[in-house]
């Protein structure tokens, strides 16, 4: 982002984009949320949080894996194996409740979990290592992986453990437990659920924040 503060702490219509993200995600379904912090984060602290559910912070890792695992860590003290646990980035701060709302109504009936994720539309194309394109590589059938996505306790922690204790790295949760065995579920989400990544990307999120509002007041 090229910012002299974590993405996740840069304003996003007036607020940090991690304080939009906790809103979101801060549904009366939800029992509580942990955040994975960096152990010397500075930001944290000065953040106005006015949540409706409990908020709990513990250290990250150094991958996202490592992250995820110490807060199933910490949620083993109040989670049962059969307890349902959501992961989101807090760089998604325009993921729309009705999504999750679906996310969550459609994993239920599911052993193990699923996740959002949007068709690919676009011509995708393999390169080599000079930047040539190799081949044309069908859509049919891909998707672009979004979050949350939302497994069972159990399930997912299992999965983390054996590939962290492989040293492995995964750089989602549906991919552990895939290569646990299990089958994960595609939910269908939108795709104004943006990971802020680059400059213009706030410029988009804010963008996708006005519509949203506006969709919402149309059919209220």
């Amino acid at each position: 982002m090229g910012a002299e503060c974590p993405k996740q702490y840069l304003l996003l219509a007036g607020i940090t984009i991690l304080q939009r993200t906790l809103q979101r995600m801060a549904l009366p379904e939800i029992a509580g949320i942990v955040v994975a912090l960096a152990e010397t984060d500075p930001y944290w602290e000065s953040l106005q949080l006015d949540l409706p559910v409990p908020l709990h912070r513990v250290t990250g890792g150094k991958e996202r894996c490592h992250s995820v695992f110490n807060a199933l860590h910490f949620l083993q003290a109040h989670a049962q194996p059969d307890d349902w646990v959501l992961v989101h980035d807090a760089a998604r701060p325009c993921v729309r409740r009705a999504d999750i709302y679906q996310l969550i109504q459609q994993v239920q009936t599911s052993h193990s979990g699923g996740l959002l994720a949007t068709p690919v539309r676009d011509t995708l194309k393999r390169a080599d290592a000079s930047g040539n394109v190799v081949e044309t590589v069908s859509r049919e059938q891909l998707y672009h992986a979004l979050t949350p996505q939302m497994f069972r306790f159990q399930v997912l922690q299992r999965a983390l453990m054996r590939v962290l204790a492989e040293d492995g790295i995964v750089t989602d949760e549906a991919q552990a437990v895939e290569l646990l065995g299990y089958p994960v579920q595609l939910v269908c989400g939108h795709a104004d659920n943006l990971k802020i990544t680059h400059p213009h990307d706030l410029n988009l999120a804010q963008l996708y924040l006005q519509q949203q509002a506006d969709d919402v007041s149309i059919h209220t």
